[in-house]
């Protein structure tokens, strides 16, 4: 590898320039030209060639460029010398002077003799020196003074210029080894930064602390090493401008005004170098930092995780009903144990340390916030689940409290096989009237509406033990069988062994919990938290007010102007007749919502449980989006056309509109896909109360109203059908998929390539029909693409099979039609696409059969089975007589097929379906 060339240094150097064959004193020429001087010196003839070109070398490098280019003076003095010594200094300095040369001034020795040799010596050796600038002889100081001013001489040579030759070298070190220092210390920082940039992150905590102590620890060095180096330029500088303010008479030579330049420019770079340090160090100290944070977040994310999932394990393994009042009581005392538990807590901590993490523009935030969401998640399932098991228990509790009281723990405790002796008959039958004679103080409910109420949260040894019969009743049927037990027996009497499951053991009973679930009761009302369920509520009746004065600001604002004589100089002509393009149904919606919906939320707002029946009775008229919304594209593009009019910023203004019409079109649309969201807030809040499953019902209904709503858009963009597509039936699915195809009829290559080259398909899955077309995008005034379906191809669902699993690939299903001669490969985007799709195809193909189900049932099956080509593949394998799903058909169609028409030479086409 090439060493640097590094340039001469005053410490390279030191012993000769200690000698003083030459200097550079400071002193400049009338044009700025830089004088040298060669001052008498005895052994100047036994200087080393080296030495004085070291010399000289380094003395013409000081000067700035500009000075340099000039061209320098050369000064020898040699007033006290021979001729011998002048020829052997211009022979030198001819020979090996490195500079650019303007003039030499010699100063010819002052004795006769020697003075007249030179003048005859110069003479004759004058083309011998072979130097192109001018040799001038001079005999005195005074004629000096005539080439160069008295200022730039020094004293020795009749000047006032102050020099020492001892400080000037001292300074020149102190100079030079500053800026060796800069070099060097930002080289340091160069390669501290680059290993820096060059790190790679730690996995781990301990990893992770050690990294950054040691980086910790080499940037404090750094630190320090740039602090000493300041502290050096800083001393050096303030010698110099020491020294330029002695004499404030004199004005500072440029020598020494470049020298107070070269240390302030060599500071300003050492603070700029450590400007850019500081802040590259800052950035990489932060990362380590947050680095440091990451994993300790990761590490507890960890530990936290494996708490809550034994936490969520051991909150899982807890009955939910139990099967007596103690049992009970303890499960809820186990319950609230583990709420108790340190896990929960730090679960909810360490999330908020996420969110911190993330607020803190934190580098990973793509790492921290799913952690945060899982424990939020975990968090959240375990409170939802252990306030299940809360309204559970509590209700198993009370059923338990009233079976006590009921007498059913006393009927059941009454073994049959005991009271068969007239003893034992008697002593139940005291105990029945006992029972019989405080009944009436309990006043309790019939055990067959305790049944219906609490049918959910009863165990099967609890219902055998509620009879269907009401209390009086299977009392009664007590009273008079023991009666007729405990009279004198005329022949003996047969045992009967009881049923196992009607003579359970009872439990001794134990201190029921007084505390538990009292201290909420002034928020919950039937199991509903009434407060936030409220709240949801106002917010549900407060929106549908605004939502309903913006409906009627629109249509009284804007469509009903468009009527108006007054305002038609102001409708553009694109608008013309086009009222129902741009509004749609609004008025309807509007009617619908002023008259109907609004004032049956508003009934709601002090029962927010009664508001999933309202959802439900109006599910039909909530319909009326679907056909907004279908016009909605229409809508959209007259607005593009007609939307700068003056006549909709008219209207705009007098309305106070912030936003123009365009914006509140949208409002039906936005307020339909909200109601599903505060139901699920609302469901939130009433689990396992009354209303709930009517709430549950209203959400699915709104969803279900969204999806129609959705697919509805969709569907009206199919071109190229023939047919009416509002007679396939319900559109029950559409999306987008992979699809392969095989046909048995075809050219081999054919067959080959549909194979193997898959086609993008959207399908639309109606309750006839399977529709398959092409999605293309389309550009509309250039504005965004809205999508077009080009249709392809059709299956009638009345002839089409399934297969649900396609070897090699999980999220792909087959769709085969009339006996596979037409089979469809289709790949799902996801796993939970094609269950989808694959669950509504098979309810299709469901309700066929269930349809067949009459007296034509077995012919049109016996038909339609047998008229399949054979099929080595359906459902990835042959179905031999016998198999399951032949015996599901046979046994529902008992004696229509018997075995040798169910053979393997013939596909079994409802196989799903069944």
């Amino acid at each position: 590898m090439q060493q640097e060339i590094r340039p001469l240094l005053a410490k390279d150097i030191i012993e000769q320039l200690k000698r003083q064959f030459a200097l550079l004193s400071g002193g400049r020429g009338k044009d700025g030209a830089p004088i040298i001087t060669f001052p008498e010196y005895a052994g100047f003839s036994d200087l080393p060639d080296e030495d004085f070109l070291n010399v000289v070398t380094y003395l013409t490098s000081i000067p700035s460029l500009d000075a340099a280019s000039i061209g320098f003076i050369i000064i020898i003095d040699r007033r006290r010398d021979k001729w011998s010594s002048v020829r052997t200094s211009l022979a030198r300095i001819a020979g090996a002077f490195p500079g650019n040369l303007q003039l030499v001034l010699v100063l010819r020795p002052s004795r006769f003799i020697q003075r007249a040799i030179a003048d005859i010596g110069i003479r004759l050796h004058r083309d011998d020196f072979k130097m192109k600038v001018p040799i001038i002889m001079l005999n005195s100081v005074s004629d000096l003074h005539g080439y160069i001013d008295k200022a730039q001489l020094t004293c020795e040579l009749g000047g006032n210029l102050e020099y020492c030759h001892k400080q000037w070298i001292s300074l020149r070190t102190a100079i030079e080894n500053f800026a060796v220092t800069v070099k060097s210390t930002a080289q340091k920082l160069q390669k501290f930064g680059t290993d820096l940039a060059e790190t790679e992150l730690p996995n781990d905590v301990r990893c992770t602390k050690d990294l950054l102590a040691a980086h910790n620890e080499k940037h404090d060095k750094l630190k320090e090493e740039l602090k000493q180096a300041m502290k050096e330029g800083t001393t050096l500088l303030s010698c110099i401008k020491e020294q330029a303010n002695k004499n404030p008479n004199n004005k500072s030579n440029p020598d020494e005004a470049e020298n107070l330049t070269t240390v302030e420019r060599l500071l300003a770079q050492l603070d700029e170098t450590e400007n850019a340090f500081e802040q590259f160090w800052s950035k990489h100290h932060l990362k380590l930092e947050q680095c440091l944070q990451l994993r300790h977040f990761e590490q507890d994310f960890r530990e936290v995780k494996v708490s809550l999932d034994s936490l969520m394990a051991t909150q899982a393994a807890l009955s939910d009903i139990g099967d007596c009042v103690t049992r009970v009581e303890q499960l809820l005392k186990d319950l609230r144990a583990l709420e108790e538990k340190e896990s929960l807590e730090k679960a909810q901590l360490h999330a908020l340390h996420g969110d911190q993490l993330i607020q803190s523009n934190h580098y990973a935030v793509d790492s921290i916030r799913p952690k945060c969401v899982e424990l939020r998640r975990i968090y959240d399932n375990f409170t939802n689940e252990a306030k299940k098991k809360y309204d559970i228990l509590a209700k198993s509790h009370e059923i338990h409290k009233l079976m006590d009281k009921s007498g059913v723990y006393l009927l059941a405790s009454q073994a049959v096989d005991k009271c068969q002796s007239q003893e034992g008959a008697e002593a139940a039958l005291q105990d029945i009237e006992r029972f019989l004679e405080t009944a009436k103080e309990h006043q309790l409910s019939s055990l067959k509406d305790l049944y219906n109420q609490y049918e959910i949260v009863l165990t099967q040894e609890v219902k055998v033990r509620l009879p269907g019969d009401s209390e009086p009743e299977m009392f009664e049927k007590r009273h008079v069988s023991l009666k007729r037990l405990s009279a004198k027996q005329t022949r003996p009497v047969q045992p009967v062994a009881p049923r196992p499951e009607s003579s359970p053991k009872r439990s001794s009973p134990r201190t029921p919990r007084t505390a538990g679930h009292g201290e909420s009761e002034n928020q919950r009302v039937n199991g509903l938290n009434i407060l936030p369920s409220r709240h949801i509520m106002n917010e549900l009746i407060e929106t549908e007010r605004l939502y309903v004065e913006e409906l009627q600001s629109i249509i009284e604002g804007y469509a009903t102007e468009l009527d108006k004589a007054e305002s038609s100089h102001l409708v553009p002509a694109a608008l013309q007749d086009k009222k129902e393009v741009l509004f749609g149904n609004l008025p309807e919606i509007y009617e619908f919502h002023n008259r109907t919906f609004l004032k049956e939320l508003e009934n709601c707002a002090e029962n927010p449980e009664l508001v999933g029946t309202c959802f439900l009775k109006r599910k039909e008229d909530l319909q009326v989006y679907e056909k907004y919304c279908q016009n909605k594209p229409r809508s959209e593009s007259l607005w593009r056309q007609c939307g700068d009019s003056a006549f909709f910023q008219e209207c705009q203004k007098k309305l106070d509109h912030k936003l123009s019409l365009d914006a509140y079109l949208l409002k039906p649309v936005q307020r339909i896909t909200k109601y599903q969201l505060l139901l699920k807030e609302m469901l939130k809040c009433s689990k396992n109360s009354e209303g709930t499953a009517e709430l549950e019902e209203a959400l699915a209904t709104m969803l279900d109203i969204v999806k129609s709503v959705n697919d509805s858009m969709h569907q009206i963009a199919i071109t190229g059908f023939e047919g009416n597509l509002y007679e396939l039936g319900k559109l029950l699915m559409q999306g987008s998929f992979n699809v392969w195809t095989e046909h048995k009829k075809g050219h081999s290559k054919v067959k080959d390539l549909a194979r193997f080259k898959p086609m993008q398909r959207h399908l639309f899955l109606y309750s006839k029909m399977l529709l398959f077309c092409k999605k293309r995008e389309e550009t509309s005034d250039g504005h965004e693409k809205s999508p077009s379906y080009s249709f392809k191809h059709s299956l009638k669902m009345s002839a089409v099979g399934i297969t649900e699993n396609v070897k090699g690939d999980l999220k792909k299903f087959e769709v085969w039609y009339n006996g596979r001669e037409e089979v469809y490969i289709i790949q799902a985007s996801s796993m939970d696409v094609k269950n989808m799709w694959v669950s509504e195809i098979r309810k299709v193909l469901t309700g066929q059969l269930e349809a067949c189900r009459g007296t034509r049932a077995p012919r049109v099956l016996k038909q339609r089975i047998g008229s399949l080509h054979p099929a080595r593949h359906i459902l990835t394998h042959r179905h031999p007589p016998g198999c399951v799903l032949f015996a599901k058909v046979q046994q529902q169609f008992p004696g229509q097929f018997p075995s040798w028409d169910l053979g393997i030479n013939h596909s079994c086409a409802l196989s799903i379906a069944i």
